[in-house]
């Protein structure tokens, strides 16, 4: 049987197929915030199969195929890949009404010209044409990103990383998308995690000096964002949970570390106090480098500790938590904001209880040195499907201002997410169309046009300084 999918998917009025097809569709691609392994790009990776290049490291598929009781070992284990797809082509039809079921058929569209449902009765067919593409020049991992009209990407990189791979990117003319790297300190800043020590040794290794105290982790922080500015990193990324930055205690941030060093955890106060300085330091480091901070916020990990114990991090046991409190966000933002310290900012709320609260407080910090500086970014992963995003864009429109919107990113670790971009972008479309259709929005296509291609593309653009 041939797809749903058809050239006006999720298009539901003429404004919205005109915003689409004239507008939307054909602006690149800046992917600001994924998971691609840098070395895996330099390298011109190839796939083994579509097992390898589909179901490989993607805890959302992971997850569903869970649900639907497939073995650990057609899941994460040592099964044939090609096993493994067969698994997940039989449980696809079972996936109707999540995103993967929608991803998973433009993903066959767009890179393999394919289609077909997938269930086991066409499940050989796909198989030998997805195959026949991966295997062949026009599957490679560059090769797929270039198909995507990729611009620019930015993956997620440690602060005690080398670079090398950027560097080697940056210096090879035969590839033409600027590959970024994005500082995420997360080990750094996560001093209850039982390797926080061993951490702080390897980064101080790195710096080439010894970190005890936190005046020294200053100091290599800051050491280490000098150097990713001079490879290009225009990002920073954190992820927490609830944390309380209210909590302003110097004295509890050093115990703290001596904590953590040692091998004890730290209380909660102690904790909070830690975070709050240490955020407060690198948020004016990145101001000073002109980077944007990007605030995923509302995630709790590692739910399964039998999941955890096996897989480790990363392998589908995480899900939503509390929500942040407006005072602890308002902390963090007002004690950079009043010194003018306050770099460009992105919140991402995991818990979408906290829309409307985030996109509140993104408009209390604004000012002129950047169009929409704090941004209330994308729906983030278990918002990102379609009632999501329109919750999210909804949020922003009624309380900010949508038109600076920076838009949408994959936040994934495979190279055939890019179609998540048109599924954005065609509910994007759907939603201001709708608008025209009830007579809320002119229908004048210039003017909403321009809005829509800027928050394809031009905004990020601009807002992560590439245009310069």
């Amino acid at each position: 049987m041939k797809t749903f999918i058809g050239d006006d998917f999720l298009l539901q009025s003429e404004a919205a197929r005109i915003l689409y097809h004239e507008h939307a569709k054909k602006m690149p691609i800046f992917d600001y915030h994924c998971h691609l392994n840098p070395q895996e790009i330099y390298e011109d990776v190839r796939f083994d199969d579509l097992a390898h290049a589909w179901l490989g490291g993607d805890h959302y598929k992971w997850r569903v195929m869970r649900a639907n009781a497939i073995p650990e070992r057609f899941v994460t284990g040592d099964a044939p890949g090609r096993e493994k797809y067969d698994r997940y082509a039989e449980i696809m039809p079972r996936l109707i009404g999540n995103p993967i079921y929608h991803w998973s058929h433009l993903e066959l569209i767009r890179f393999f010209g394919i289609d077909d449902l997938l269930d086991p009765t066409t499940a050989d067919a796909i198989w030998e044409k997805a195959n026949a593409k991966l295997q062949s020049p026009a599957g490679s991992s560059r090769s797929l990103i270039q198909e995507s009209n990729v611009r620019a990407l930015c993956t997620t990189d440690d602060p005690a990383d080398d670079l090398r791979w950027h560097k080697a990117l940056a210096a090879d003319a035969t590839f033409d998308v600027r590959v970024l790297p994005t500082f995420r300190p997360e080990k750094a800043l996560n001093i209850v995690d039982p390797g926080y020590a061993g951490y702080i040794s390897k980064l101080g290794a790195v710096c080439g000096m010894d970190i005890r105290t936190i005046d020294d982790l200053k100091q290599a922080l800051a050491q280490r964002v000098a150097y990713f500015a001079e490879a290009g990193c225009r990002l920073s990324d954190h992820s927490f949970g609830s944390p309380d930055f209210t909590v302003w205690d110097e004295a509890a941030a050093e115990r703290a570390m001596r904590k953590a060093l040692a091998g004890e955890t730290p209380d909660d106060h102690e904790t909070a106090a830690y975070q709050s300085l240490m955020m407060d330091f690198v948020g004016e480091q990145y101001a000073d480098h002109g980077w944007a901070m990007q605030l995923h916020l509302g995630a709790i990990r590692n739910l399964n500790t039998k999941l955890y114990r096996v897989f480790g991090a990363d392998a589908g046991g995480d899900s939503i938590g509390d929500t942040i409190t407006a005072a602890s966000l308002a902390a963090l933002l007002d004690r950079l904001a009043v010194r003018d310290k306050l770099p460009k900012t992105v919140l991402y709320p995991l818990n979408a209880a906290d829309n409307d609260k985030l996109a509140a407080a993104a408009g209390c910090f604004q000012d002129e040195t950047a169009a929409g500086k704090v941004q209330f970014g994308a729906a983030w992963w278990f918002n990102d499907h379609y009632d999501g995003m329109i919750a999210q864009m909804k949020s922003l429109a009624n309380i900010g201002v949508l038109s600076r919107f920076v838009g949408m990113l994959t936040d994934s670790r495979s190279f055939l997410s890019y179609p998540r971009h048109e599924y954005f972008r065609r509910i994007l479309c759907n939603l201001v169309g709708g608008w025209v259709a009830d007579g809320m929005a002119p229908a004048d296509y210039d003017l909403l046009g321009g809005m829509i291609e800027d928050i394809c593309f031009n905004n990020v653009w601009k807002y992560i300084g590439l245009d310069r």
